[in-house]
């Protein structure tokens, strides 16, 4: 009798989790088309990641939809497709990592209407290479910095 093992049946792969919200004084229908074109993302990144939307799949948002980014992170530069894995306008979506540099990462934005403009919820599950060293020390306080900035150009663009 012969056994084959993985070494990765063994090891639970370590989740981390970021939630953010972010109130906007914008009607719901006008914050979600915001968020639905994928190149308003390079408005609301940190310049420091050089983020740039290199091509996607549709011409408008749905779900099934890929979008290719470059950016670098510490000066490395990287490639990232995301895919549209949940498209409930104007609520809800939801992208995920195909190739990057997580493990896995799964991005659901929530939108909802309230106190006559719209709360928008980030709710990201993801997990990195190296375990919670290298996200203690530095994917966490990276993603951190990125969602402050994020918040900062979100409120900014909205208080127009």
């Amino acid at each position: 009798m012969s056994y084959s093992f993985s070494f990765l049946n063994f090891q639970k792969l370590k989740e981390y989790f970021l939630k953010r919200k972010t109130w906007l004084p914008k009607d719901l229908e006008e914050v979600f088309a915001f968020f639905s074109e994928p190149r308003n993302l390079e408005e609301i990144t940190p310049p420091w990641l050089q983020f740039k939307v290199l091509k996607t799949t549709v011409c408008s948002m749905a779900e099934g939809a890929l979008i290719d980014y470059s950016l670098k992170i510490h000066g490395i530069p990287l490639q990232w497709q995301s895919e549209i894995t949940g498209w409930d306008p104007p609520h809800c979506f939801v992208d995920q990592q195909r190739r990057g540099p997580y493990r896995f990462w799964v991005h659901e934005h929530r939108f909802v209407a309230k106190d006559g403009g719209t709360l928008a919820e980030d709710f990201v599950r993801y997990g990195v290479s190296g375990g919670w060293l290298v996200n203690k020390l530095l994917v966490a306080p990276d993603l951190q910095r990125i969602f402050n900035y994020r918040e900062n150009q979100l409120v900014a663009h909205f208080s127009d």
